[in-house]
């Protein structure tokens, strides 16, 4: 859906193949590509998304991420087939799965310092979700869901799906949500505030470059600050929150991407920013 023919690479073991990457115009675009298992995380592509998400975060020719997936939908969460075969028992230790894998990609997609795009195809389920909600910017096909379908399992959500729900729903739609399971359409994604947009399915791949790629060539330290800025708010106080603000703006007043946004504001034209 995210690749051109040549590069969608069909489904196979070998990591490389189940999670692809690209980097072009200052966008890094990862792309899950498992498609036969609704991309369902095993361990090698947990490993390969730490890998990447560390490479990117470290990477100052990257400046924006798009994270995407092909086939009929986007992730279905933890691959629970490979986790009850490799424990060799159907009531493995879980915590030990979200200390390795799950909250490593939760921490790196959280504190990321670009900013991050998500485009859900089909649908989210299970940390599928908190990989979508952990992004900065969710764009939705029409016929995407979501479903954390935890409580179907007796289990409690994870990968930060706990944290981010309530500061983007509310404590009383986080805990319908998390509590009763529903699949959560699109549409009512919008409207609660849980994503971005929803747009048409066939728009979705153009709509998610375009808005990924805006941001590629933004001013990348005024939108990192911008990030860093908006996540500290929930937990500062206003005074606390006044410093940060005074203190980002003093490092981004620094910038050239500042004098140049300056320059084309004054000169009417569109600014040429590069990121410094």
């Amino acid at each position: 859906m995210f690749n051109d023919p040549a590069s969608a690479i069909p489904a196979a073991a070998d990591t490389e193949e189940t999670v692809l990457y690209s980097l072009s115009g200052g966008l890094a675009t990862i792309t899950l590509n498992r498609p036969d298992k609704l991309n369902s995380l095993n361990a090698a592509m947990h490993e390969r998304l730490r890998s990447l998400l560390t490479d990117i975060s470290a990477n100052h020719e990257v400046r924006a991420l798009l994270i995407a997936a092909n086939g009929r939908g986007f992730c279905a969460g933890q691959d629970l087939n490979e986790r009850r075969s490799a424990s060799g028992q159907s009531n493995p230790d879980l915590g030990l799965t979200i200390e390795k894998n799950w909250n490593p990609l939760a921490r790196a997609l959280h504190y990321i310092r670009v900013p991050t795009v998500c485009a859900v195809n089909g649908v989210a389920a299970g940390a599928g979700v908190s990989i979508a909600l952990g992004c900065d910017v969710v764009i939705a096909a029409r016929s995407a869901s979501f479903v954390l379908s935890f409580s179907r399992l007796g289990l409690v959500p994870d990968a930060g799906a706990t944290y981010l729900l309530p500061r983007l729903v509310g404590e009383a739609r986080a805990m319908g949500i998390a509590l009763l399971g529903e699949k959560i359409s699109a549409e009512e994604a919008a409207a609660l505030g849980l994503i971005w947009r929803q747009v048409d399915d066939d728009d979705l791949p153009t709509y998610a470059r375009q808005i990924a790629g805006r941001l590629a060539q933004g001013p990348t330290l005024g939108l990192s600050m911008i990030k860093r800025a908006l996540k500290a708010s929930s937990t500062n106080s206003f005074e606390d929150q006044l410093e940060l603000e005074r203190s980002s703006q003093r490092q981004c007043g620094f910038s050239d991407d500042y004098r140049e946004g300056v320059a084309a504001f004054i000169e009417k034209r569109q600014p040429d920013y590069k990121g410094r």
